[in-house]
């Protein structure tokens, strides 16, 4: 009788193999996360950092509930390999106005009713406070443009726009 000898490789508990140690600055924290090269930037926020503000839908970078900042410019974190987060500043919903004392985007979608189920709102907001740092006073047109990769199938969008309208006055 033959003796078939295979080799295993015993895995250290949580590891997978092309797994590596990232660095990388989450709202302001530097932060070390074992990740294969190809996993989601959404995926570790939301699992490995219990980030779970930054929303997943549609997962192909069409609805923006995933937007987040990478070095002050807006992206979809599905989209967003690990590799690619390597040494860069992510800014998450989270980092965004505190309990406190909430961000004038973030009252402003308050007090105008721009949101209703509240899923794309995160993005939302990332995508509003990324227009109103570029555009100050932005044209209705530019409005649409900034939104036009964020989703919502809720509002209508009348309350979202009247909540940048607000935010625009706010901060002339």
């Amino acid at each position: 009788m033959a003796v078939n000898k295979q080799s295993v490789t015993v895995q250290e508990p949580g590891s997978v193999p092309g797994e590596r140690t990232l660095s990388f600055s989450v709202n302001g924290r530097w932060q070390k996360v074992n990740a294969t090269p190809t996993t989601r930037l959404v995926t570790i926020l939301r699992e490995e950092l219990q980030l779970t503000g930054t929303k997943i839908s549609c997962e192909i970078g069409r609805c923006g509930a995933c937007s987040v900042w990478m070095d002050g410019e807006l992206i979809n974190s599905c989209l967003t390999l690990a590799y690619q987060v390597e040494g860069r500043e992510i800014t998450t919903i989270e980092g965004v106005g505190t309990l406190d004392k909430l961000d004038p985007v973030q009252e402003a979608f308050l007090q105008e009713g721009g949101f209703q189920c509240g899923y794309c709102t995160p993005g939302m907001i990332m995508a509003v406070k990324a227009l109103v740092k570029e555009r100050p006073d932005p044209s209705e047109e530019e409005v649409e443009e900034a939104l036009a990769g964020n989703l919502c199938r809720c509002t209508g969008y009348t309350g979202i726009h009247r909540a940048v309208q607000r935010v625009v006055k706010d901060l002339s």
